[in-house]
């Protein structure tokens, strides 16, 4: 299969150096610093699952002749994003969004139909270095996914097939792809809204006495996917639970990761969409609001560059 990718960044890069290990035909869609980057050096994963050193095809436009695009965009680049994928997905191109949040659905549904966009979330932790190579921080490799439908029988099957399950990529189609994205972000929802909001890991966080407030925005999360039709498993919970308890866990969000950095956030495609979906399920909402006007008030100091030299 043929497989688009855009950009080369943490995730993009990642999931696209595990599909090329497969004997995909993968193609990265970049900005042209990062095509002279990989020209240069090819594409660079190290990783605890397994180090990937590889030539890279780029592209500065998209096309015909692909069957899937991954798109792994941060939210507040979904408009230009779609733009560029346009072609491939005029063509025939179905797309795998592995954005954080659910907000983004909507807008690919209006843009393309829902017939050409599946459902998907990535649960791997992955950095993009200054010099140009992927970090991959952990074991996390699961890339899931699904046609909207529920179909098993289709295009989104047979690219499951060929990713396969390996030491360094664990990808699955599955039927029911609404629920696991409700999964994720009540799991995202809580890790973003709690490292943000405390500027700290999980484990930092326990230790301070912060248990009670991670679990209890775990709670809320799962009580406004319960009000959306989507009740979270008691092993989901179990599973939960236990990891924003863990005193030794250095579990970050990508969003503290990125604030730390000095750059944009998603906290209005993830944390404000929480904050509103809370107010509407009648479930509190103060802790989701506090982590909101947190990121928002950084926004401020960033947009008027008076953030520190070094965050």
């Amino acid at each position: 299969m043929r497989m688009l990718v855009l950009g080369a960044g943490a995730l993009g890069g990642y999931f696209g150096g595990r599909a090329m290990e497969r004997g995909l035909d993968v193609t990265f869609l970049v900005r042209p610093r990062r095509a002279e980057q990989l020209a240069r050096d090819g594409l660079r994963v190290r990783s605890p699952l397994g180090d990937i050193d590889l030539p890279a095809r780029t592209a500065a436009a998209a096309g015909p002749g692909f069957d899937v695009v991954l798109l792994s965009c941060k939210a507040y680049d979904l408009e230009s994003a779609m733009a560029a994928i346009r072609p491939a997905v005029e063509a025939g191109a179905c797309v795998l969004p592995i954005l954080n949040g659910l907000v983004h659905i909507e807008a690919l549904n209006a843009a393309f139909g829902p017939a050409r966009v599946w459902g998907g979330l990535a649960k791997c932790a992955a950095t993009l270095t200054p010099e140009g190579v992927v970090q991959h921080l952990g074991d996390w490799r699961w890339l899931t996914f699904g046609e909207q439908d529920g179909r098993m029988d289709g295009r989104a099957a047979a690219f499951a097939e060929a990713l396969g399950k390996t030491r360094g990529l664990e990808a699955e189609a599955v039927p029911d792809i609404q629920r696991r994205m409700w999964e994720k972000l009540v799991h995202l929802g809580t890790v973003a809204a709690g490292t943000v909001l405390m500027r700290a890991s999980v484990g930092e966080i326990v230790r301070a006495g912060g248990r009670d407030v991670l679990l209890t925005l775990l709670e809320r999360n799962a009580a406004i996917a319960a009000a959306h039709g989507h009740r979270m498993t008691p092993a989901f919970m179990e599973t939960y639970r236990a990891l924003f308890s863990d005193p030794a866990s250095a579990y970050t969000a990508s969003m503290l990761r990125d604030l730390e950095a000095g750059g944009r956030t998603e906290a209005e495609h993830i944390l404000a969409p929480l904050a509103e979906a809370a107010r509407r399920a009648g479930v509190p909402d103060e802790l989701h609001a506090l982590a909101l006007l947190h990121a928002r008030a950084y926004d401020q100091r960033r947009e008027a560059g008076r953030l520190p030299a070094r965050m």
